[in-house]
């Protein structure tokens, strides 16, 4: 119980560490989260910053899911405390204790844990994304039905009710944090990504 009490604290902890923030102060450029569409993640700041301010950001923020999840495994951690290590990196990222409790949506967050559960779901959950992504050129949509049907690949896969139940609710999070881009997606208004980009 400490051990695991340990673990997932750690993990909100890790998941509290903005890459976006860091990123934009590192490189210069302005606060992600008073720019474009005030969300401290990858997407916004590829609007402000570009490919390479992006990119590090993205794969800052799939590793703060990722890392928790493997040191657990790795103390082997119980699929039950794995799942809730997974939900407080993603807690830790939508609602970070270092900055202001501001945090971003949680798409590379929640790919990263899921990458760490099980490597094939969370490839799985990144192929629906680009495809999505490659048709409709909408970032929000492709995190939003990606994530939608990630729980049938985890319900296929590694039928683990602590798991599932992990991920219908980092999902039903998600898609309270994105309620914004849902009304946009129905007025036609969400923004489409750069095909530059």
């Amino acid at each position: 119980m400490k051990l695991a009490l340990i673990l997932i604290a750690f993990a909100y902890l890790a998941g509290s560490v903005s890459s976006a923030i860091i990123v934009c102060r590192l490189l210069g450029l302005p606060d992600p989260r008073g720019e474009g569409s005030g969300n401290p993640g990858a997407t916004n700041v590829l609007r402000i910053g570009g490919k390479k301010a992006a990119a590090i950001t993205l794969i800052g923020d799939m590793l703060k899911g990722i890392i928790p999840v493997l040191l657990a495994k790795l103390l082997g951690a119980t699929l039950a405390v794995q799942a809730m290590v997974a939900v407080a990196a993603f807690l830790g990222h939508l609602y970070p204790v270092f900055f202001g409790f501001r945090g971003g949506k949680g798409v590379a967050t929640t790919i990263g844990v899921l990458l760490g559960l099980h490597w094939q779901v969370g490839l799985l959950t990144v192929a629906t994304w680009l495809v999505i992504a490659k048709v409709f050129r909408i970032s929000s949509l492709a995190a939003l039905l990606s994530i939608l049907v990630t729980p049938v690949y985890i319900w296929w896969l590694i039928p683990e009710p602590s798991l599932l139940a992990a991920m219908l609710f980092m999902a039903a999070l998600l898609f309270w944090r994105h309620r914004s881009n849902i009304r946009n997606l129905f007025q036609g208004t969400e923004g489409r990504l750069d095909r530059k980009s």
